[in-house]
Formats: structure tokens, sequence, C-alpha cells
């Protein structure tokens, strides 16, 4: 039962990182969906974020192995949900960026699943 009062020390998100081949790659394509810069880059892991919010982060895995979402044989790994206001034009955006549409869509009239040039699938919906 809780007092109101704890002694559990301030736990807070700061990033979201992606395994991928070609962290440079990805966080263009991310970069430019989300409109968020990069704050850190080096060969191995580029940063995106803004001051005071949690960032996207990508690693460099060198035997990366693309998800096969929605086939569980190399599980979807993690997917974000993307708030939109016209499903139309954002996907049509993302597939401009470099996003492909799996055949696949398990509620297409409330969201779309699409995969990043990584192939990690990510939702892009009107629902939030």
């Amino acid at each position: 039962m809780s007092t109101g009062t704890t002694t559990a020390p301030a736990i807070r998100l700061l990033s979201v990182d992606f395994d991928c081949p070609d962290p440079a790659d990805l966080a263009r394509f991310y970069g430019e969906a989300l409109g968020l810069p990069v704050v850190y880059s080096s060969d191995d892991f580029v940063l995106l974020g803004q001051e005071g919010s949690p960032g996207l982060g990508f690693i460099r895995v060198a035997d990366y192995r693309r998800p096969t979402w929605p086939d569980p044989s190399q599980g979807k790994q993690a997917h974000m949900e993307l708030g939109v206001d016209d499903l139309e034009a954002a996907q049509a955006r993302m597939l401009a960026l470099g996003a492909v549409e799996p055949p696949t869509q398990p509620h297409p009239e409330q969201r779309r699943v699409l995969l990043d040039p990584a192939g990690h699938p990510f939702c892009i919906s009107t629902q939030g």
C-alpha cells in the first residue's frame, strides 16, 4: 500500500535504440520522418533527439538480421507507433522517404504498418 512517498530513485527514458546495419542511413530516415536532428554520431552509433526529450539511437550490428514480420522466424524485435493527422498523406511521405509497405495490414482503416529501411516494422495511426 502506497503512502504517497517513495524512496525509489527517479528513472527516466533516455533513448530507444535500434540495431541496424547502417546507423547513418536509418538515422537519416527517422530524422527526416520525425524532424529530429542528430545530436551524436560515430561510425557505429547515431542518436537523434531534442533537448529534454528521449532520443532515438541506431547501433551498427555487423551480423544484423532483418525482422521478418509478420513471420515469427525473425521477430519484429521492436516497433514504434507514430501518431498522424492524415493517414494517407503520412503513408505517402514515409514511402517517399524509403519505407516499404508489407502485404499484411491488420487494421488498414485505423493504422498502417510500414517497414523502415532496416526492416523494422512501425505503425502510423490516427488513433492517438
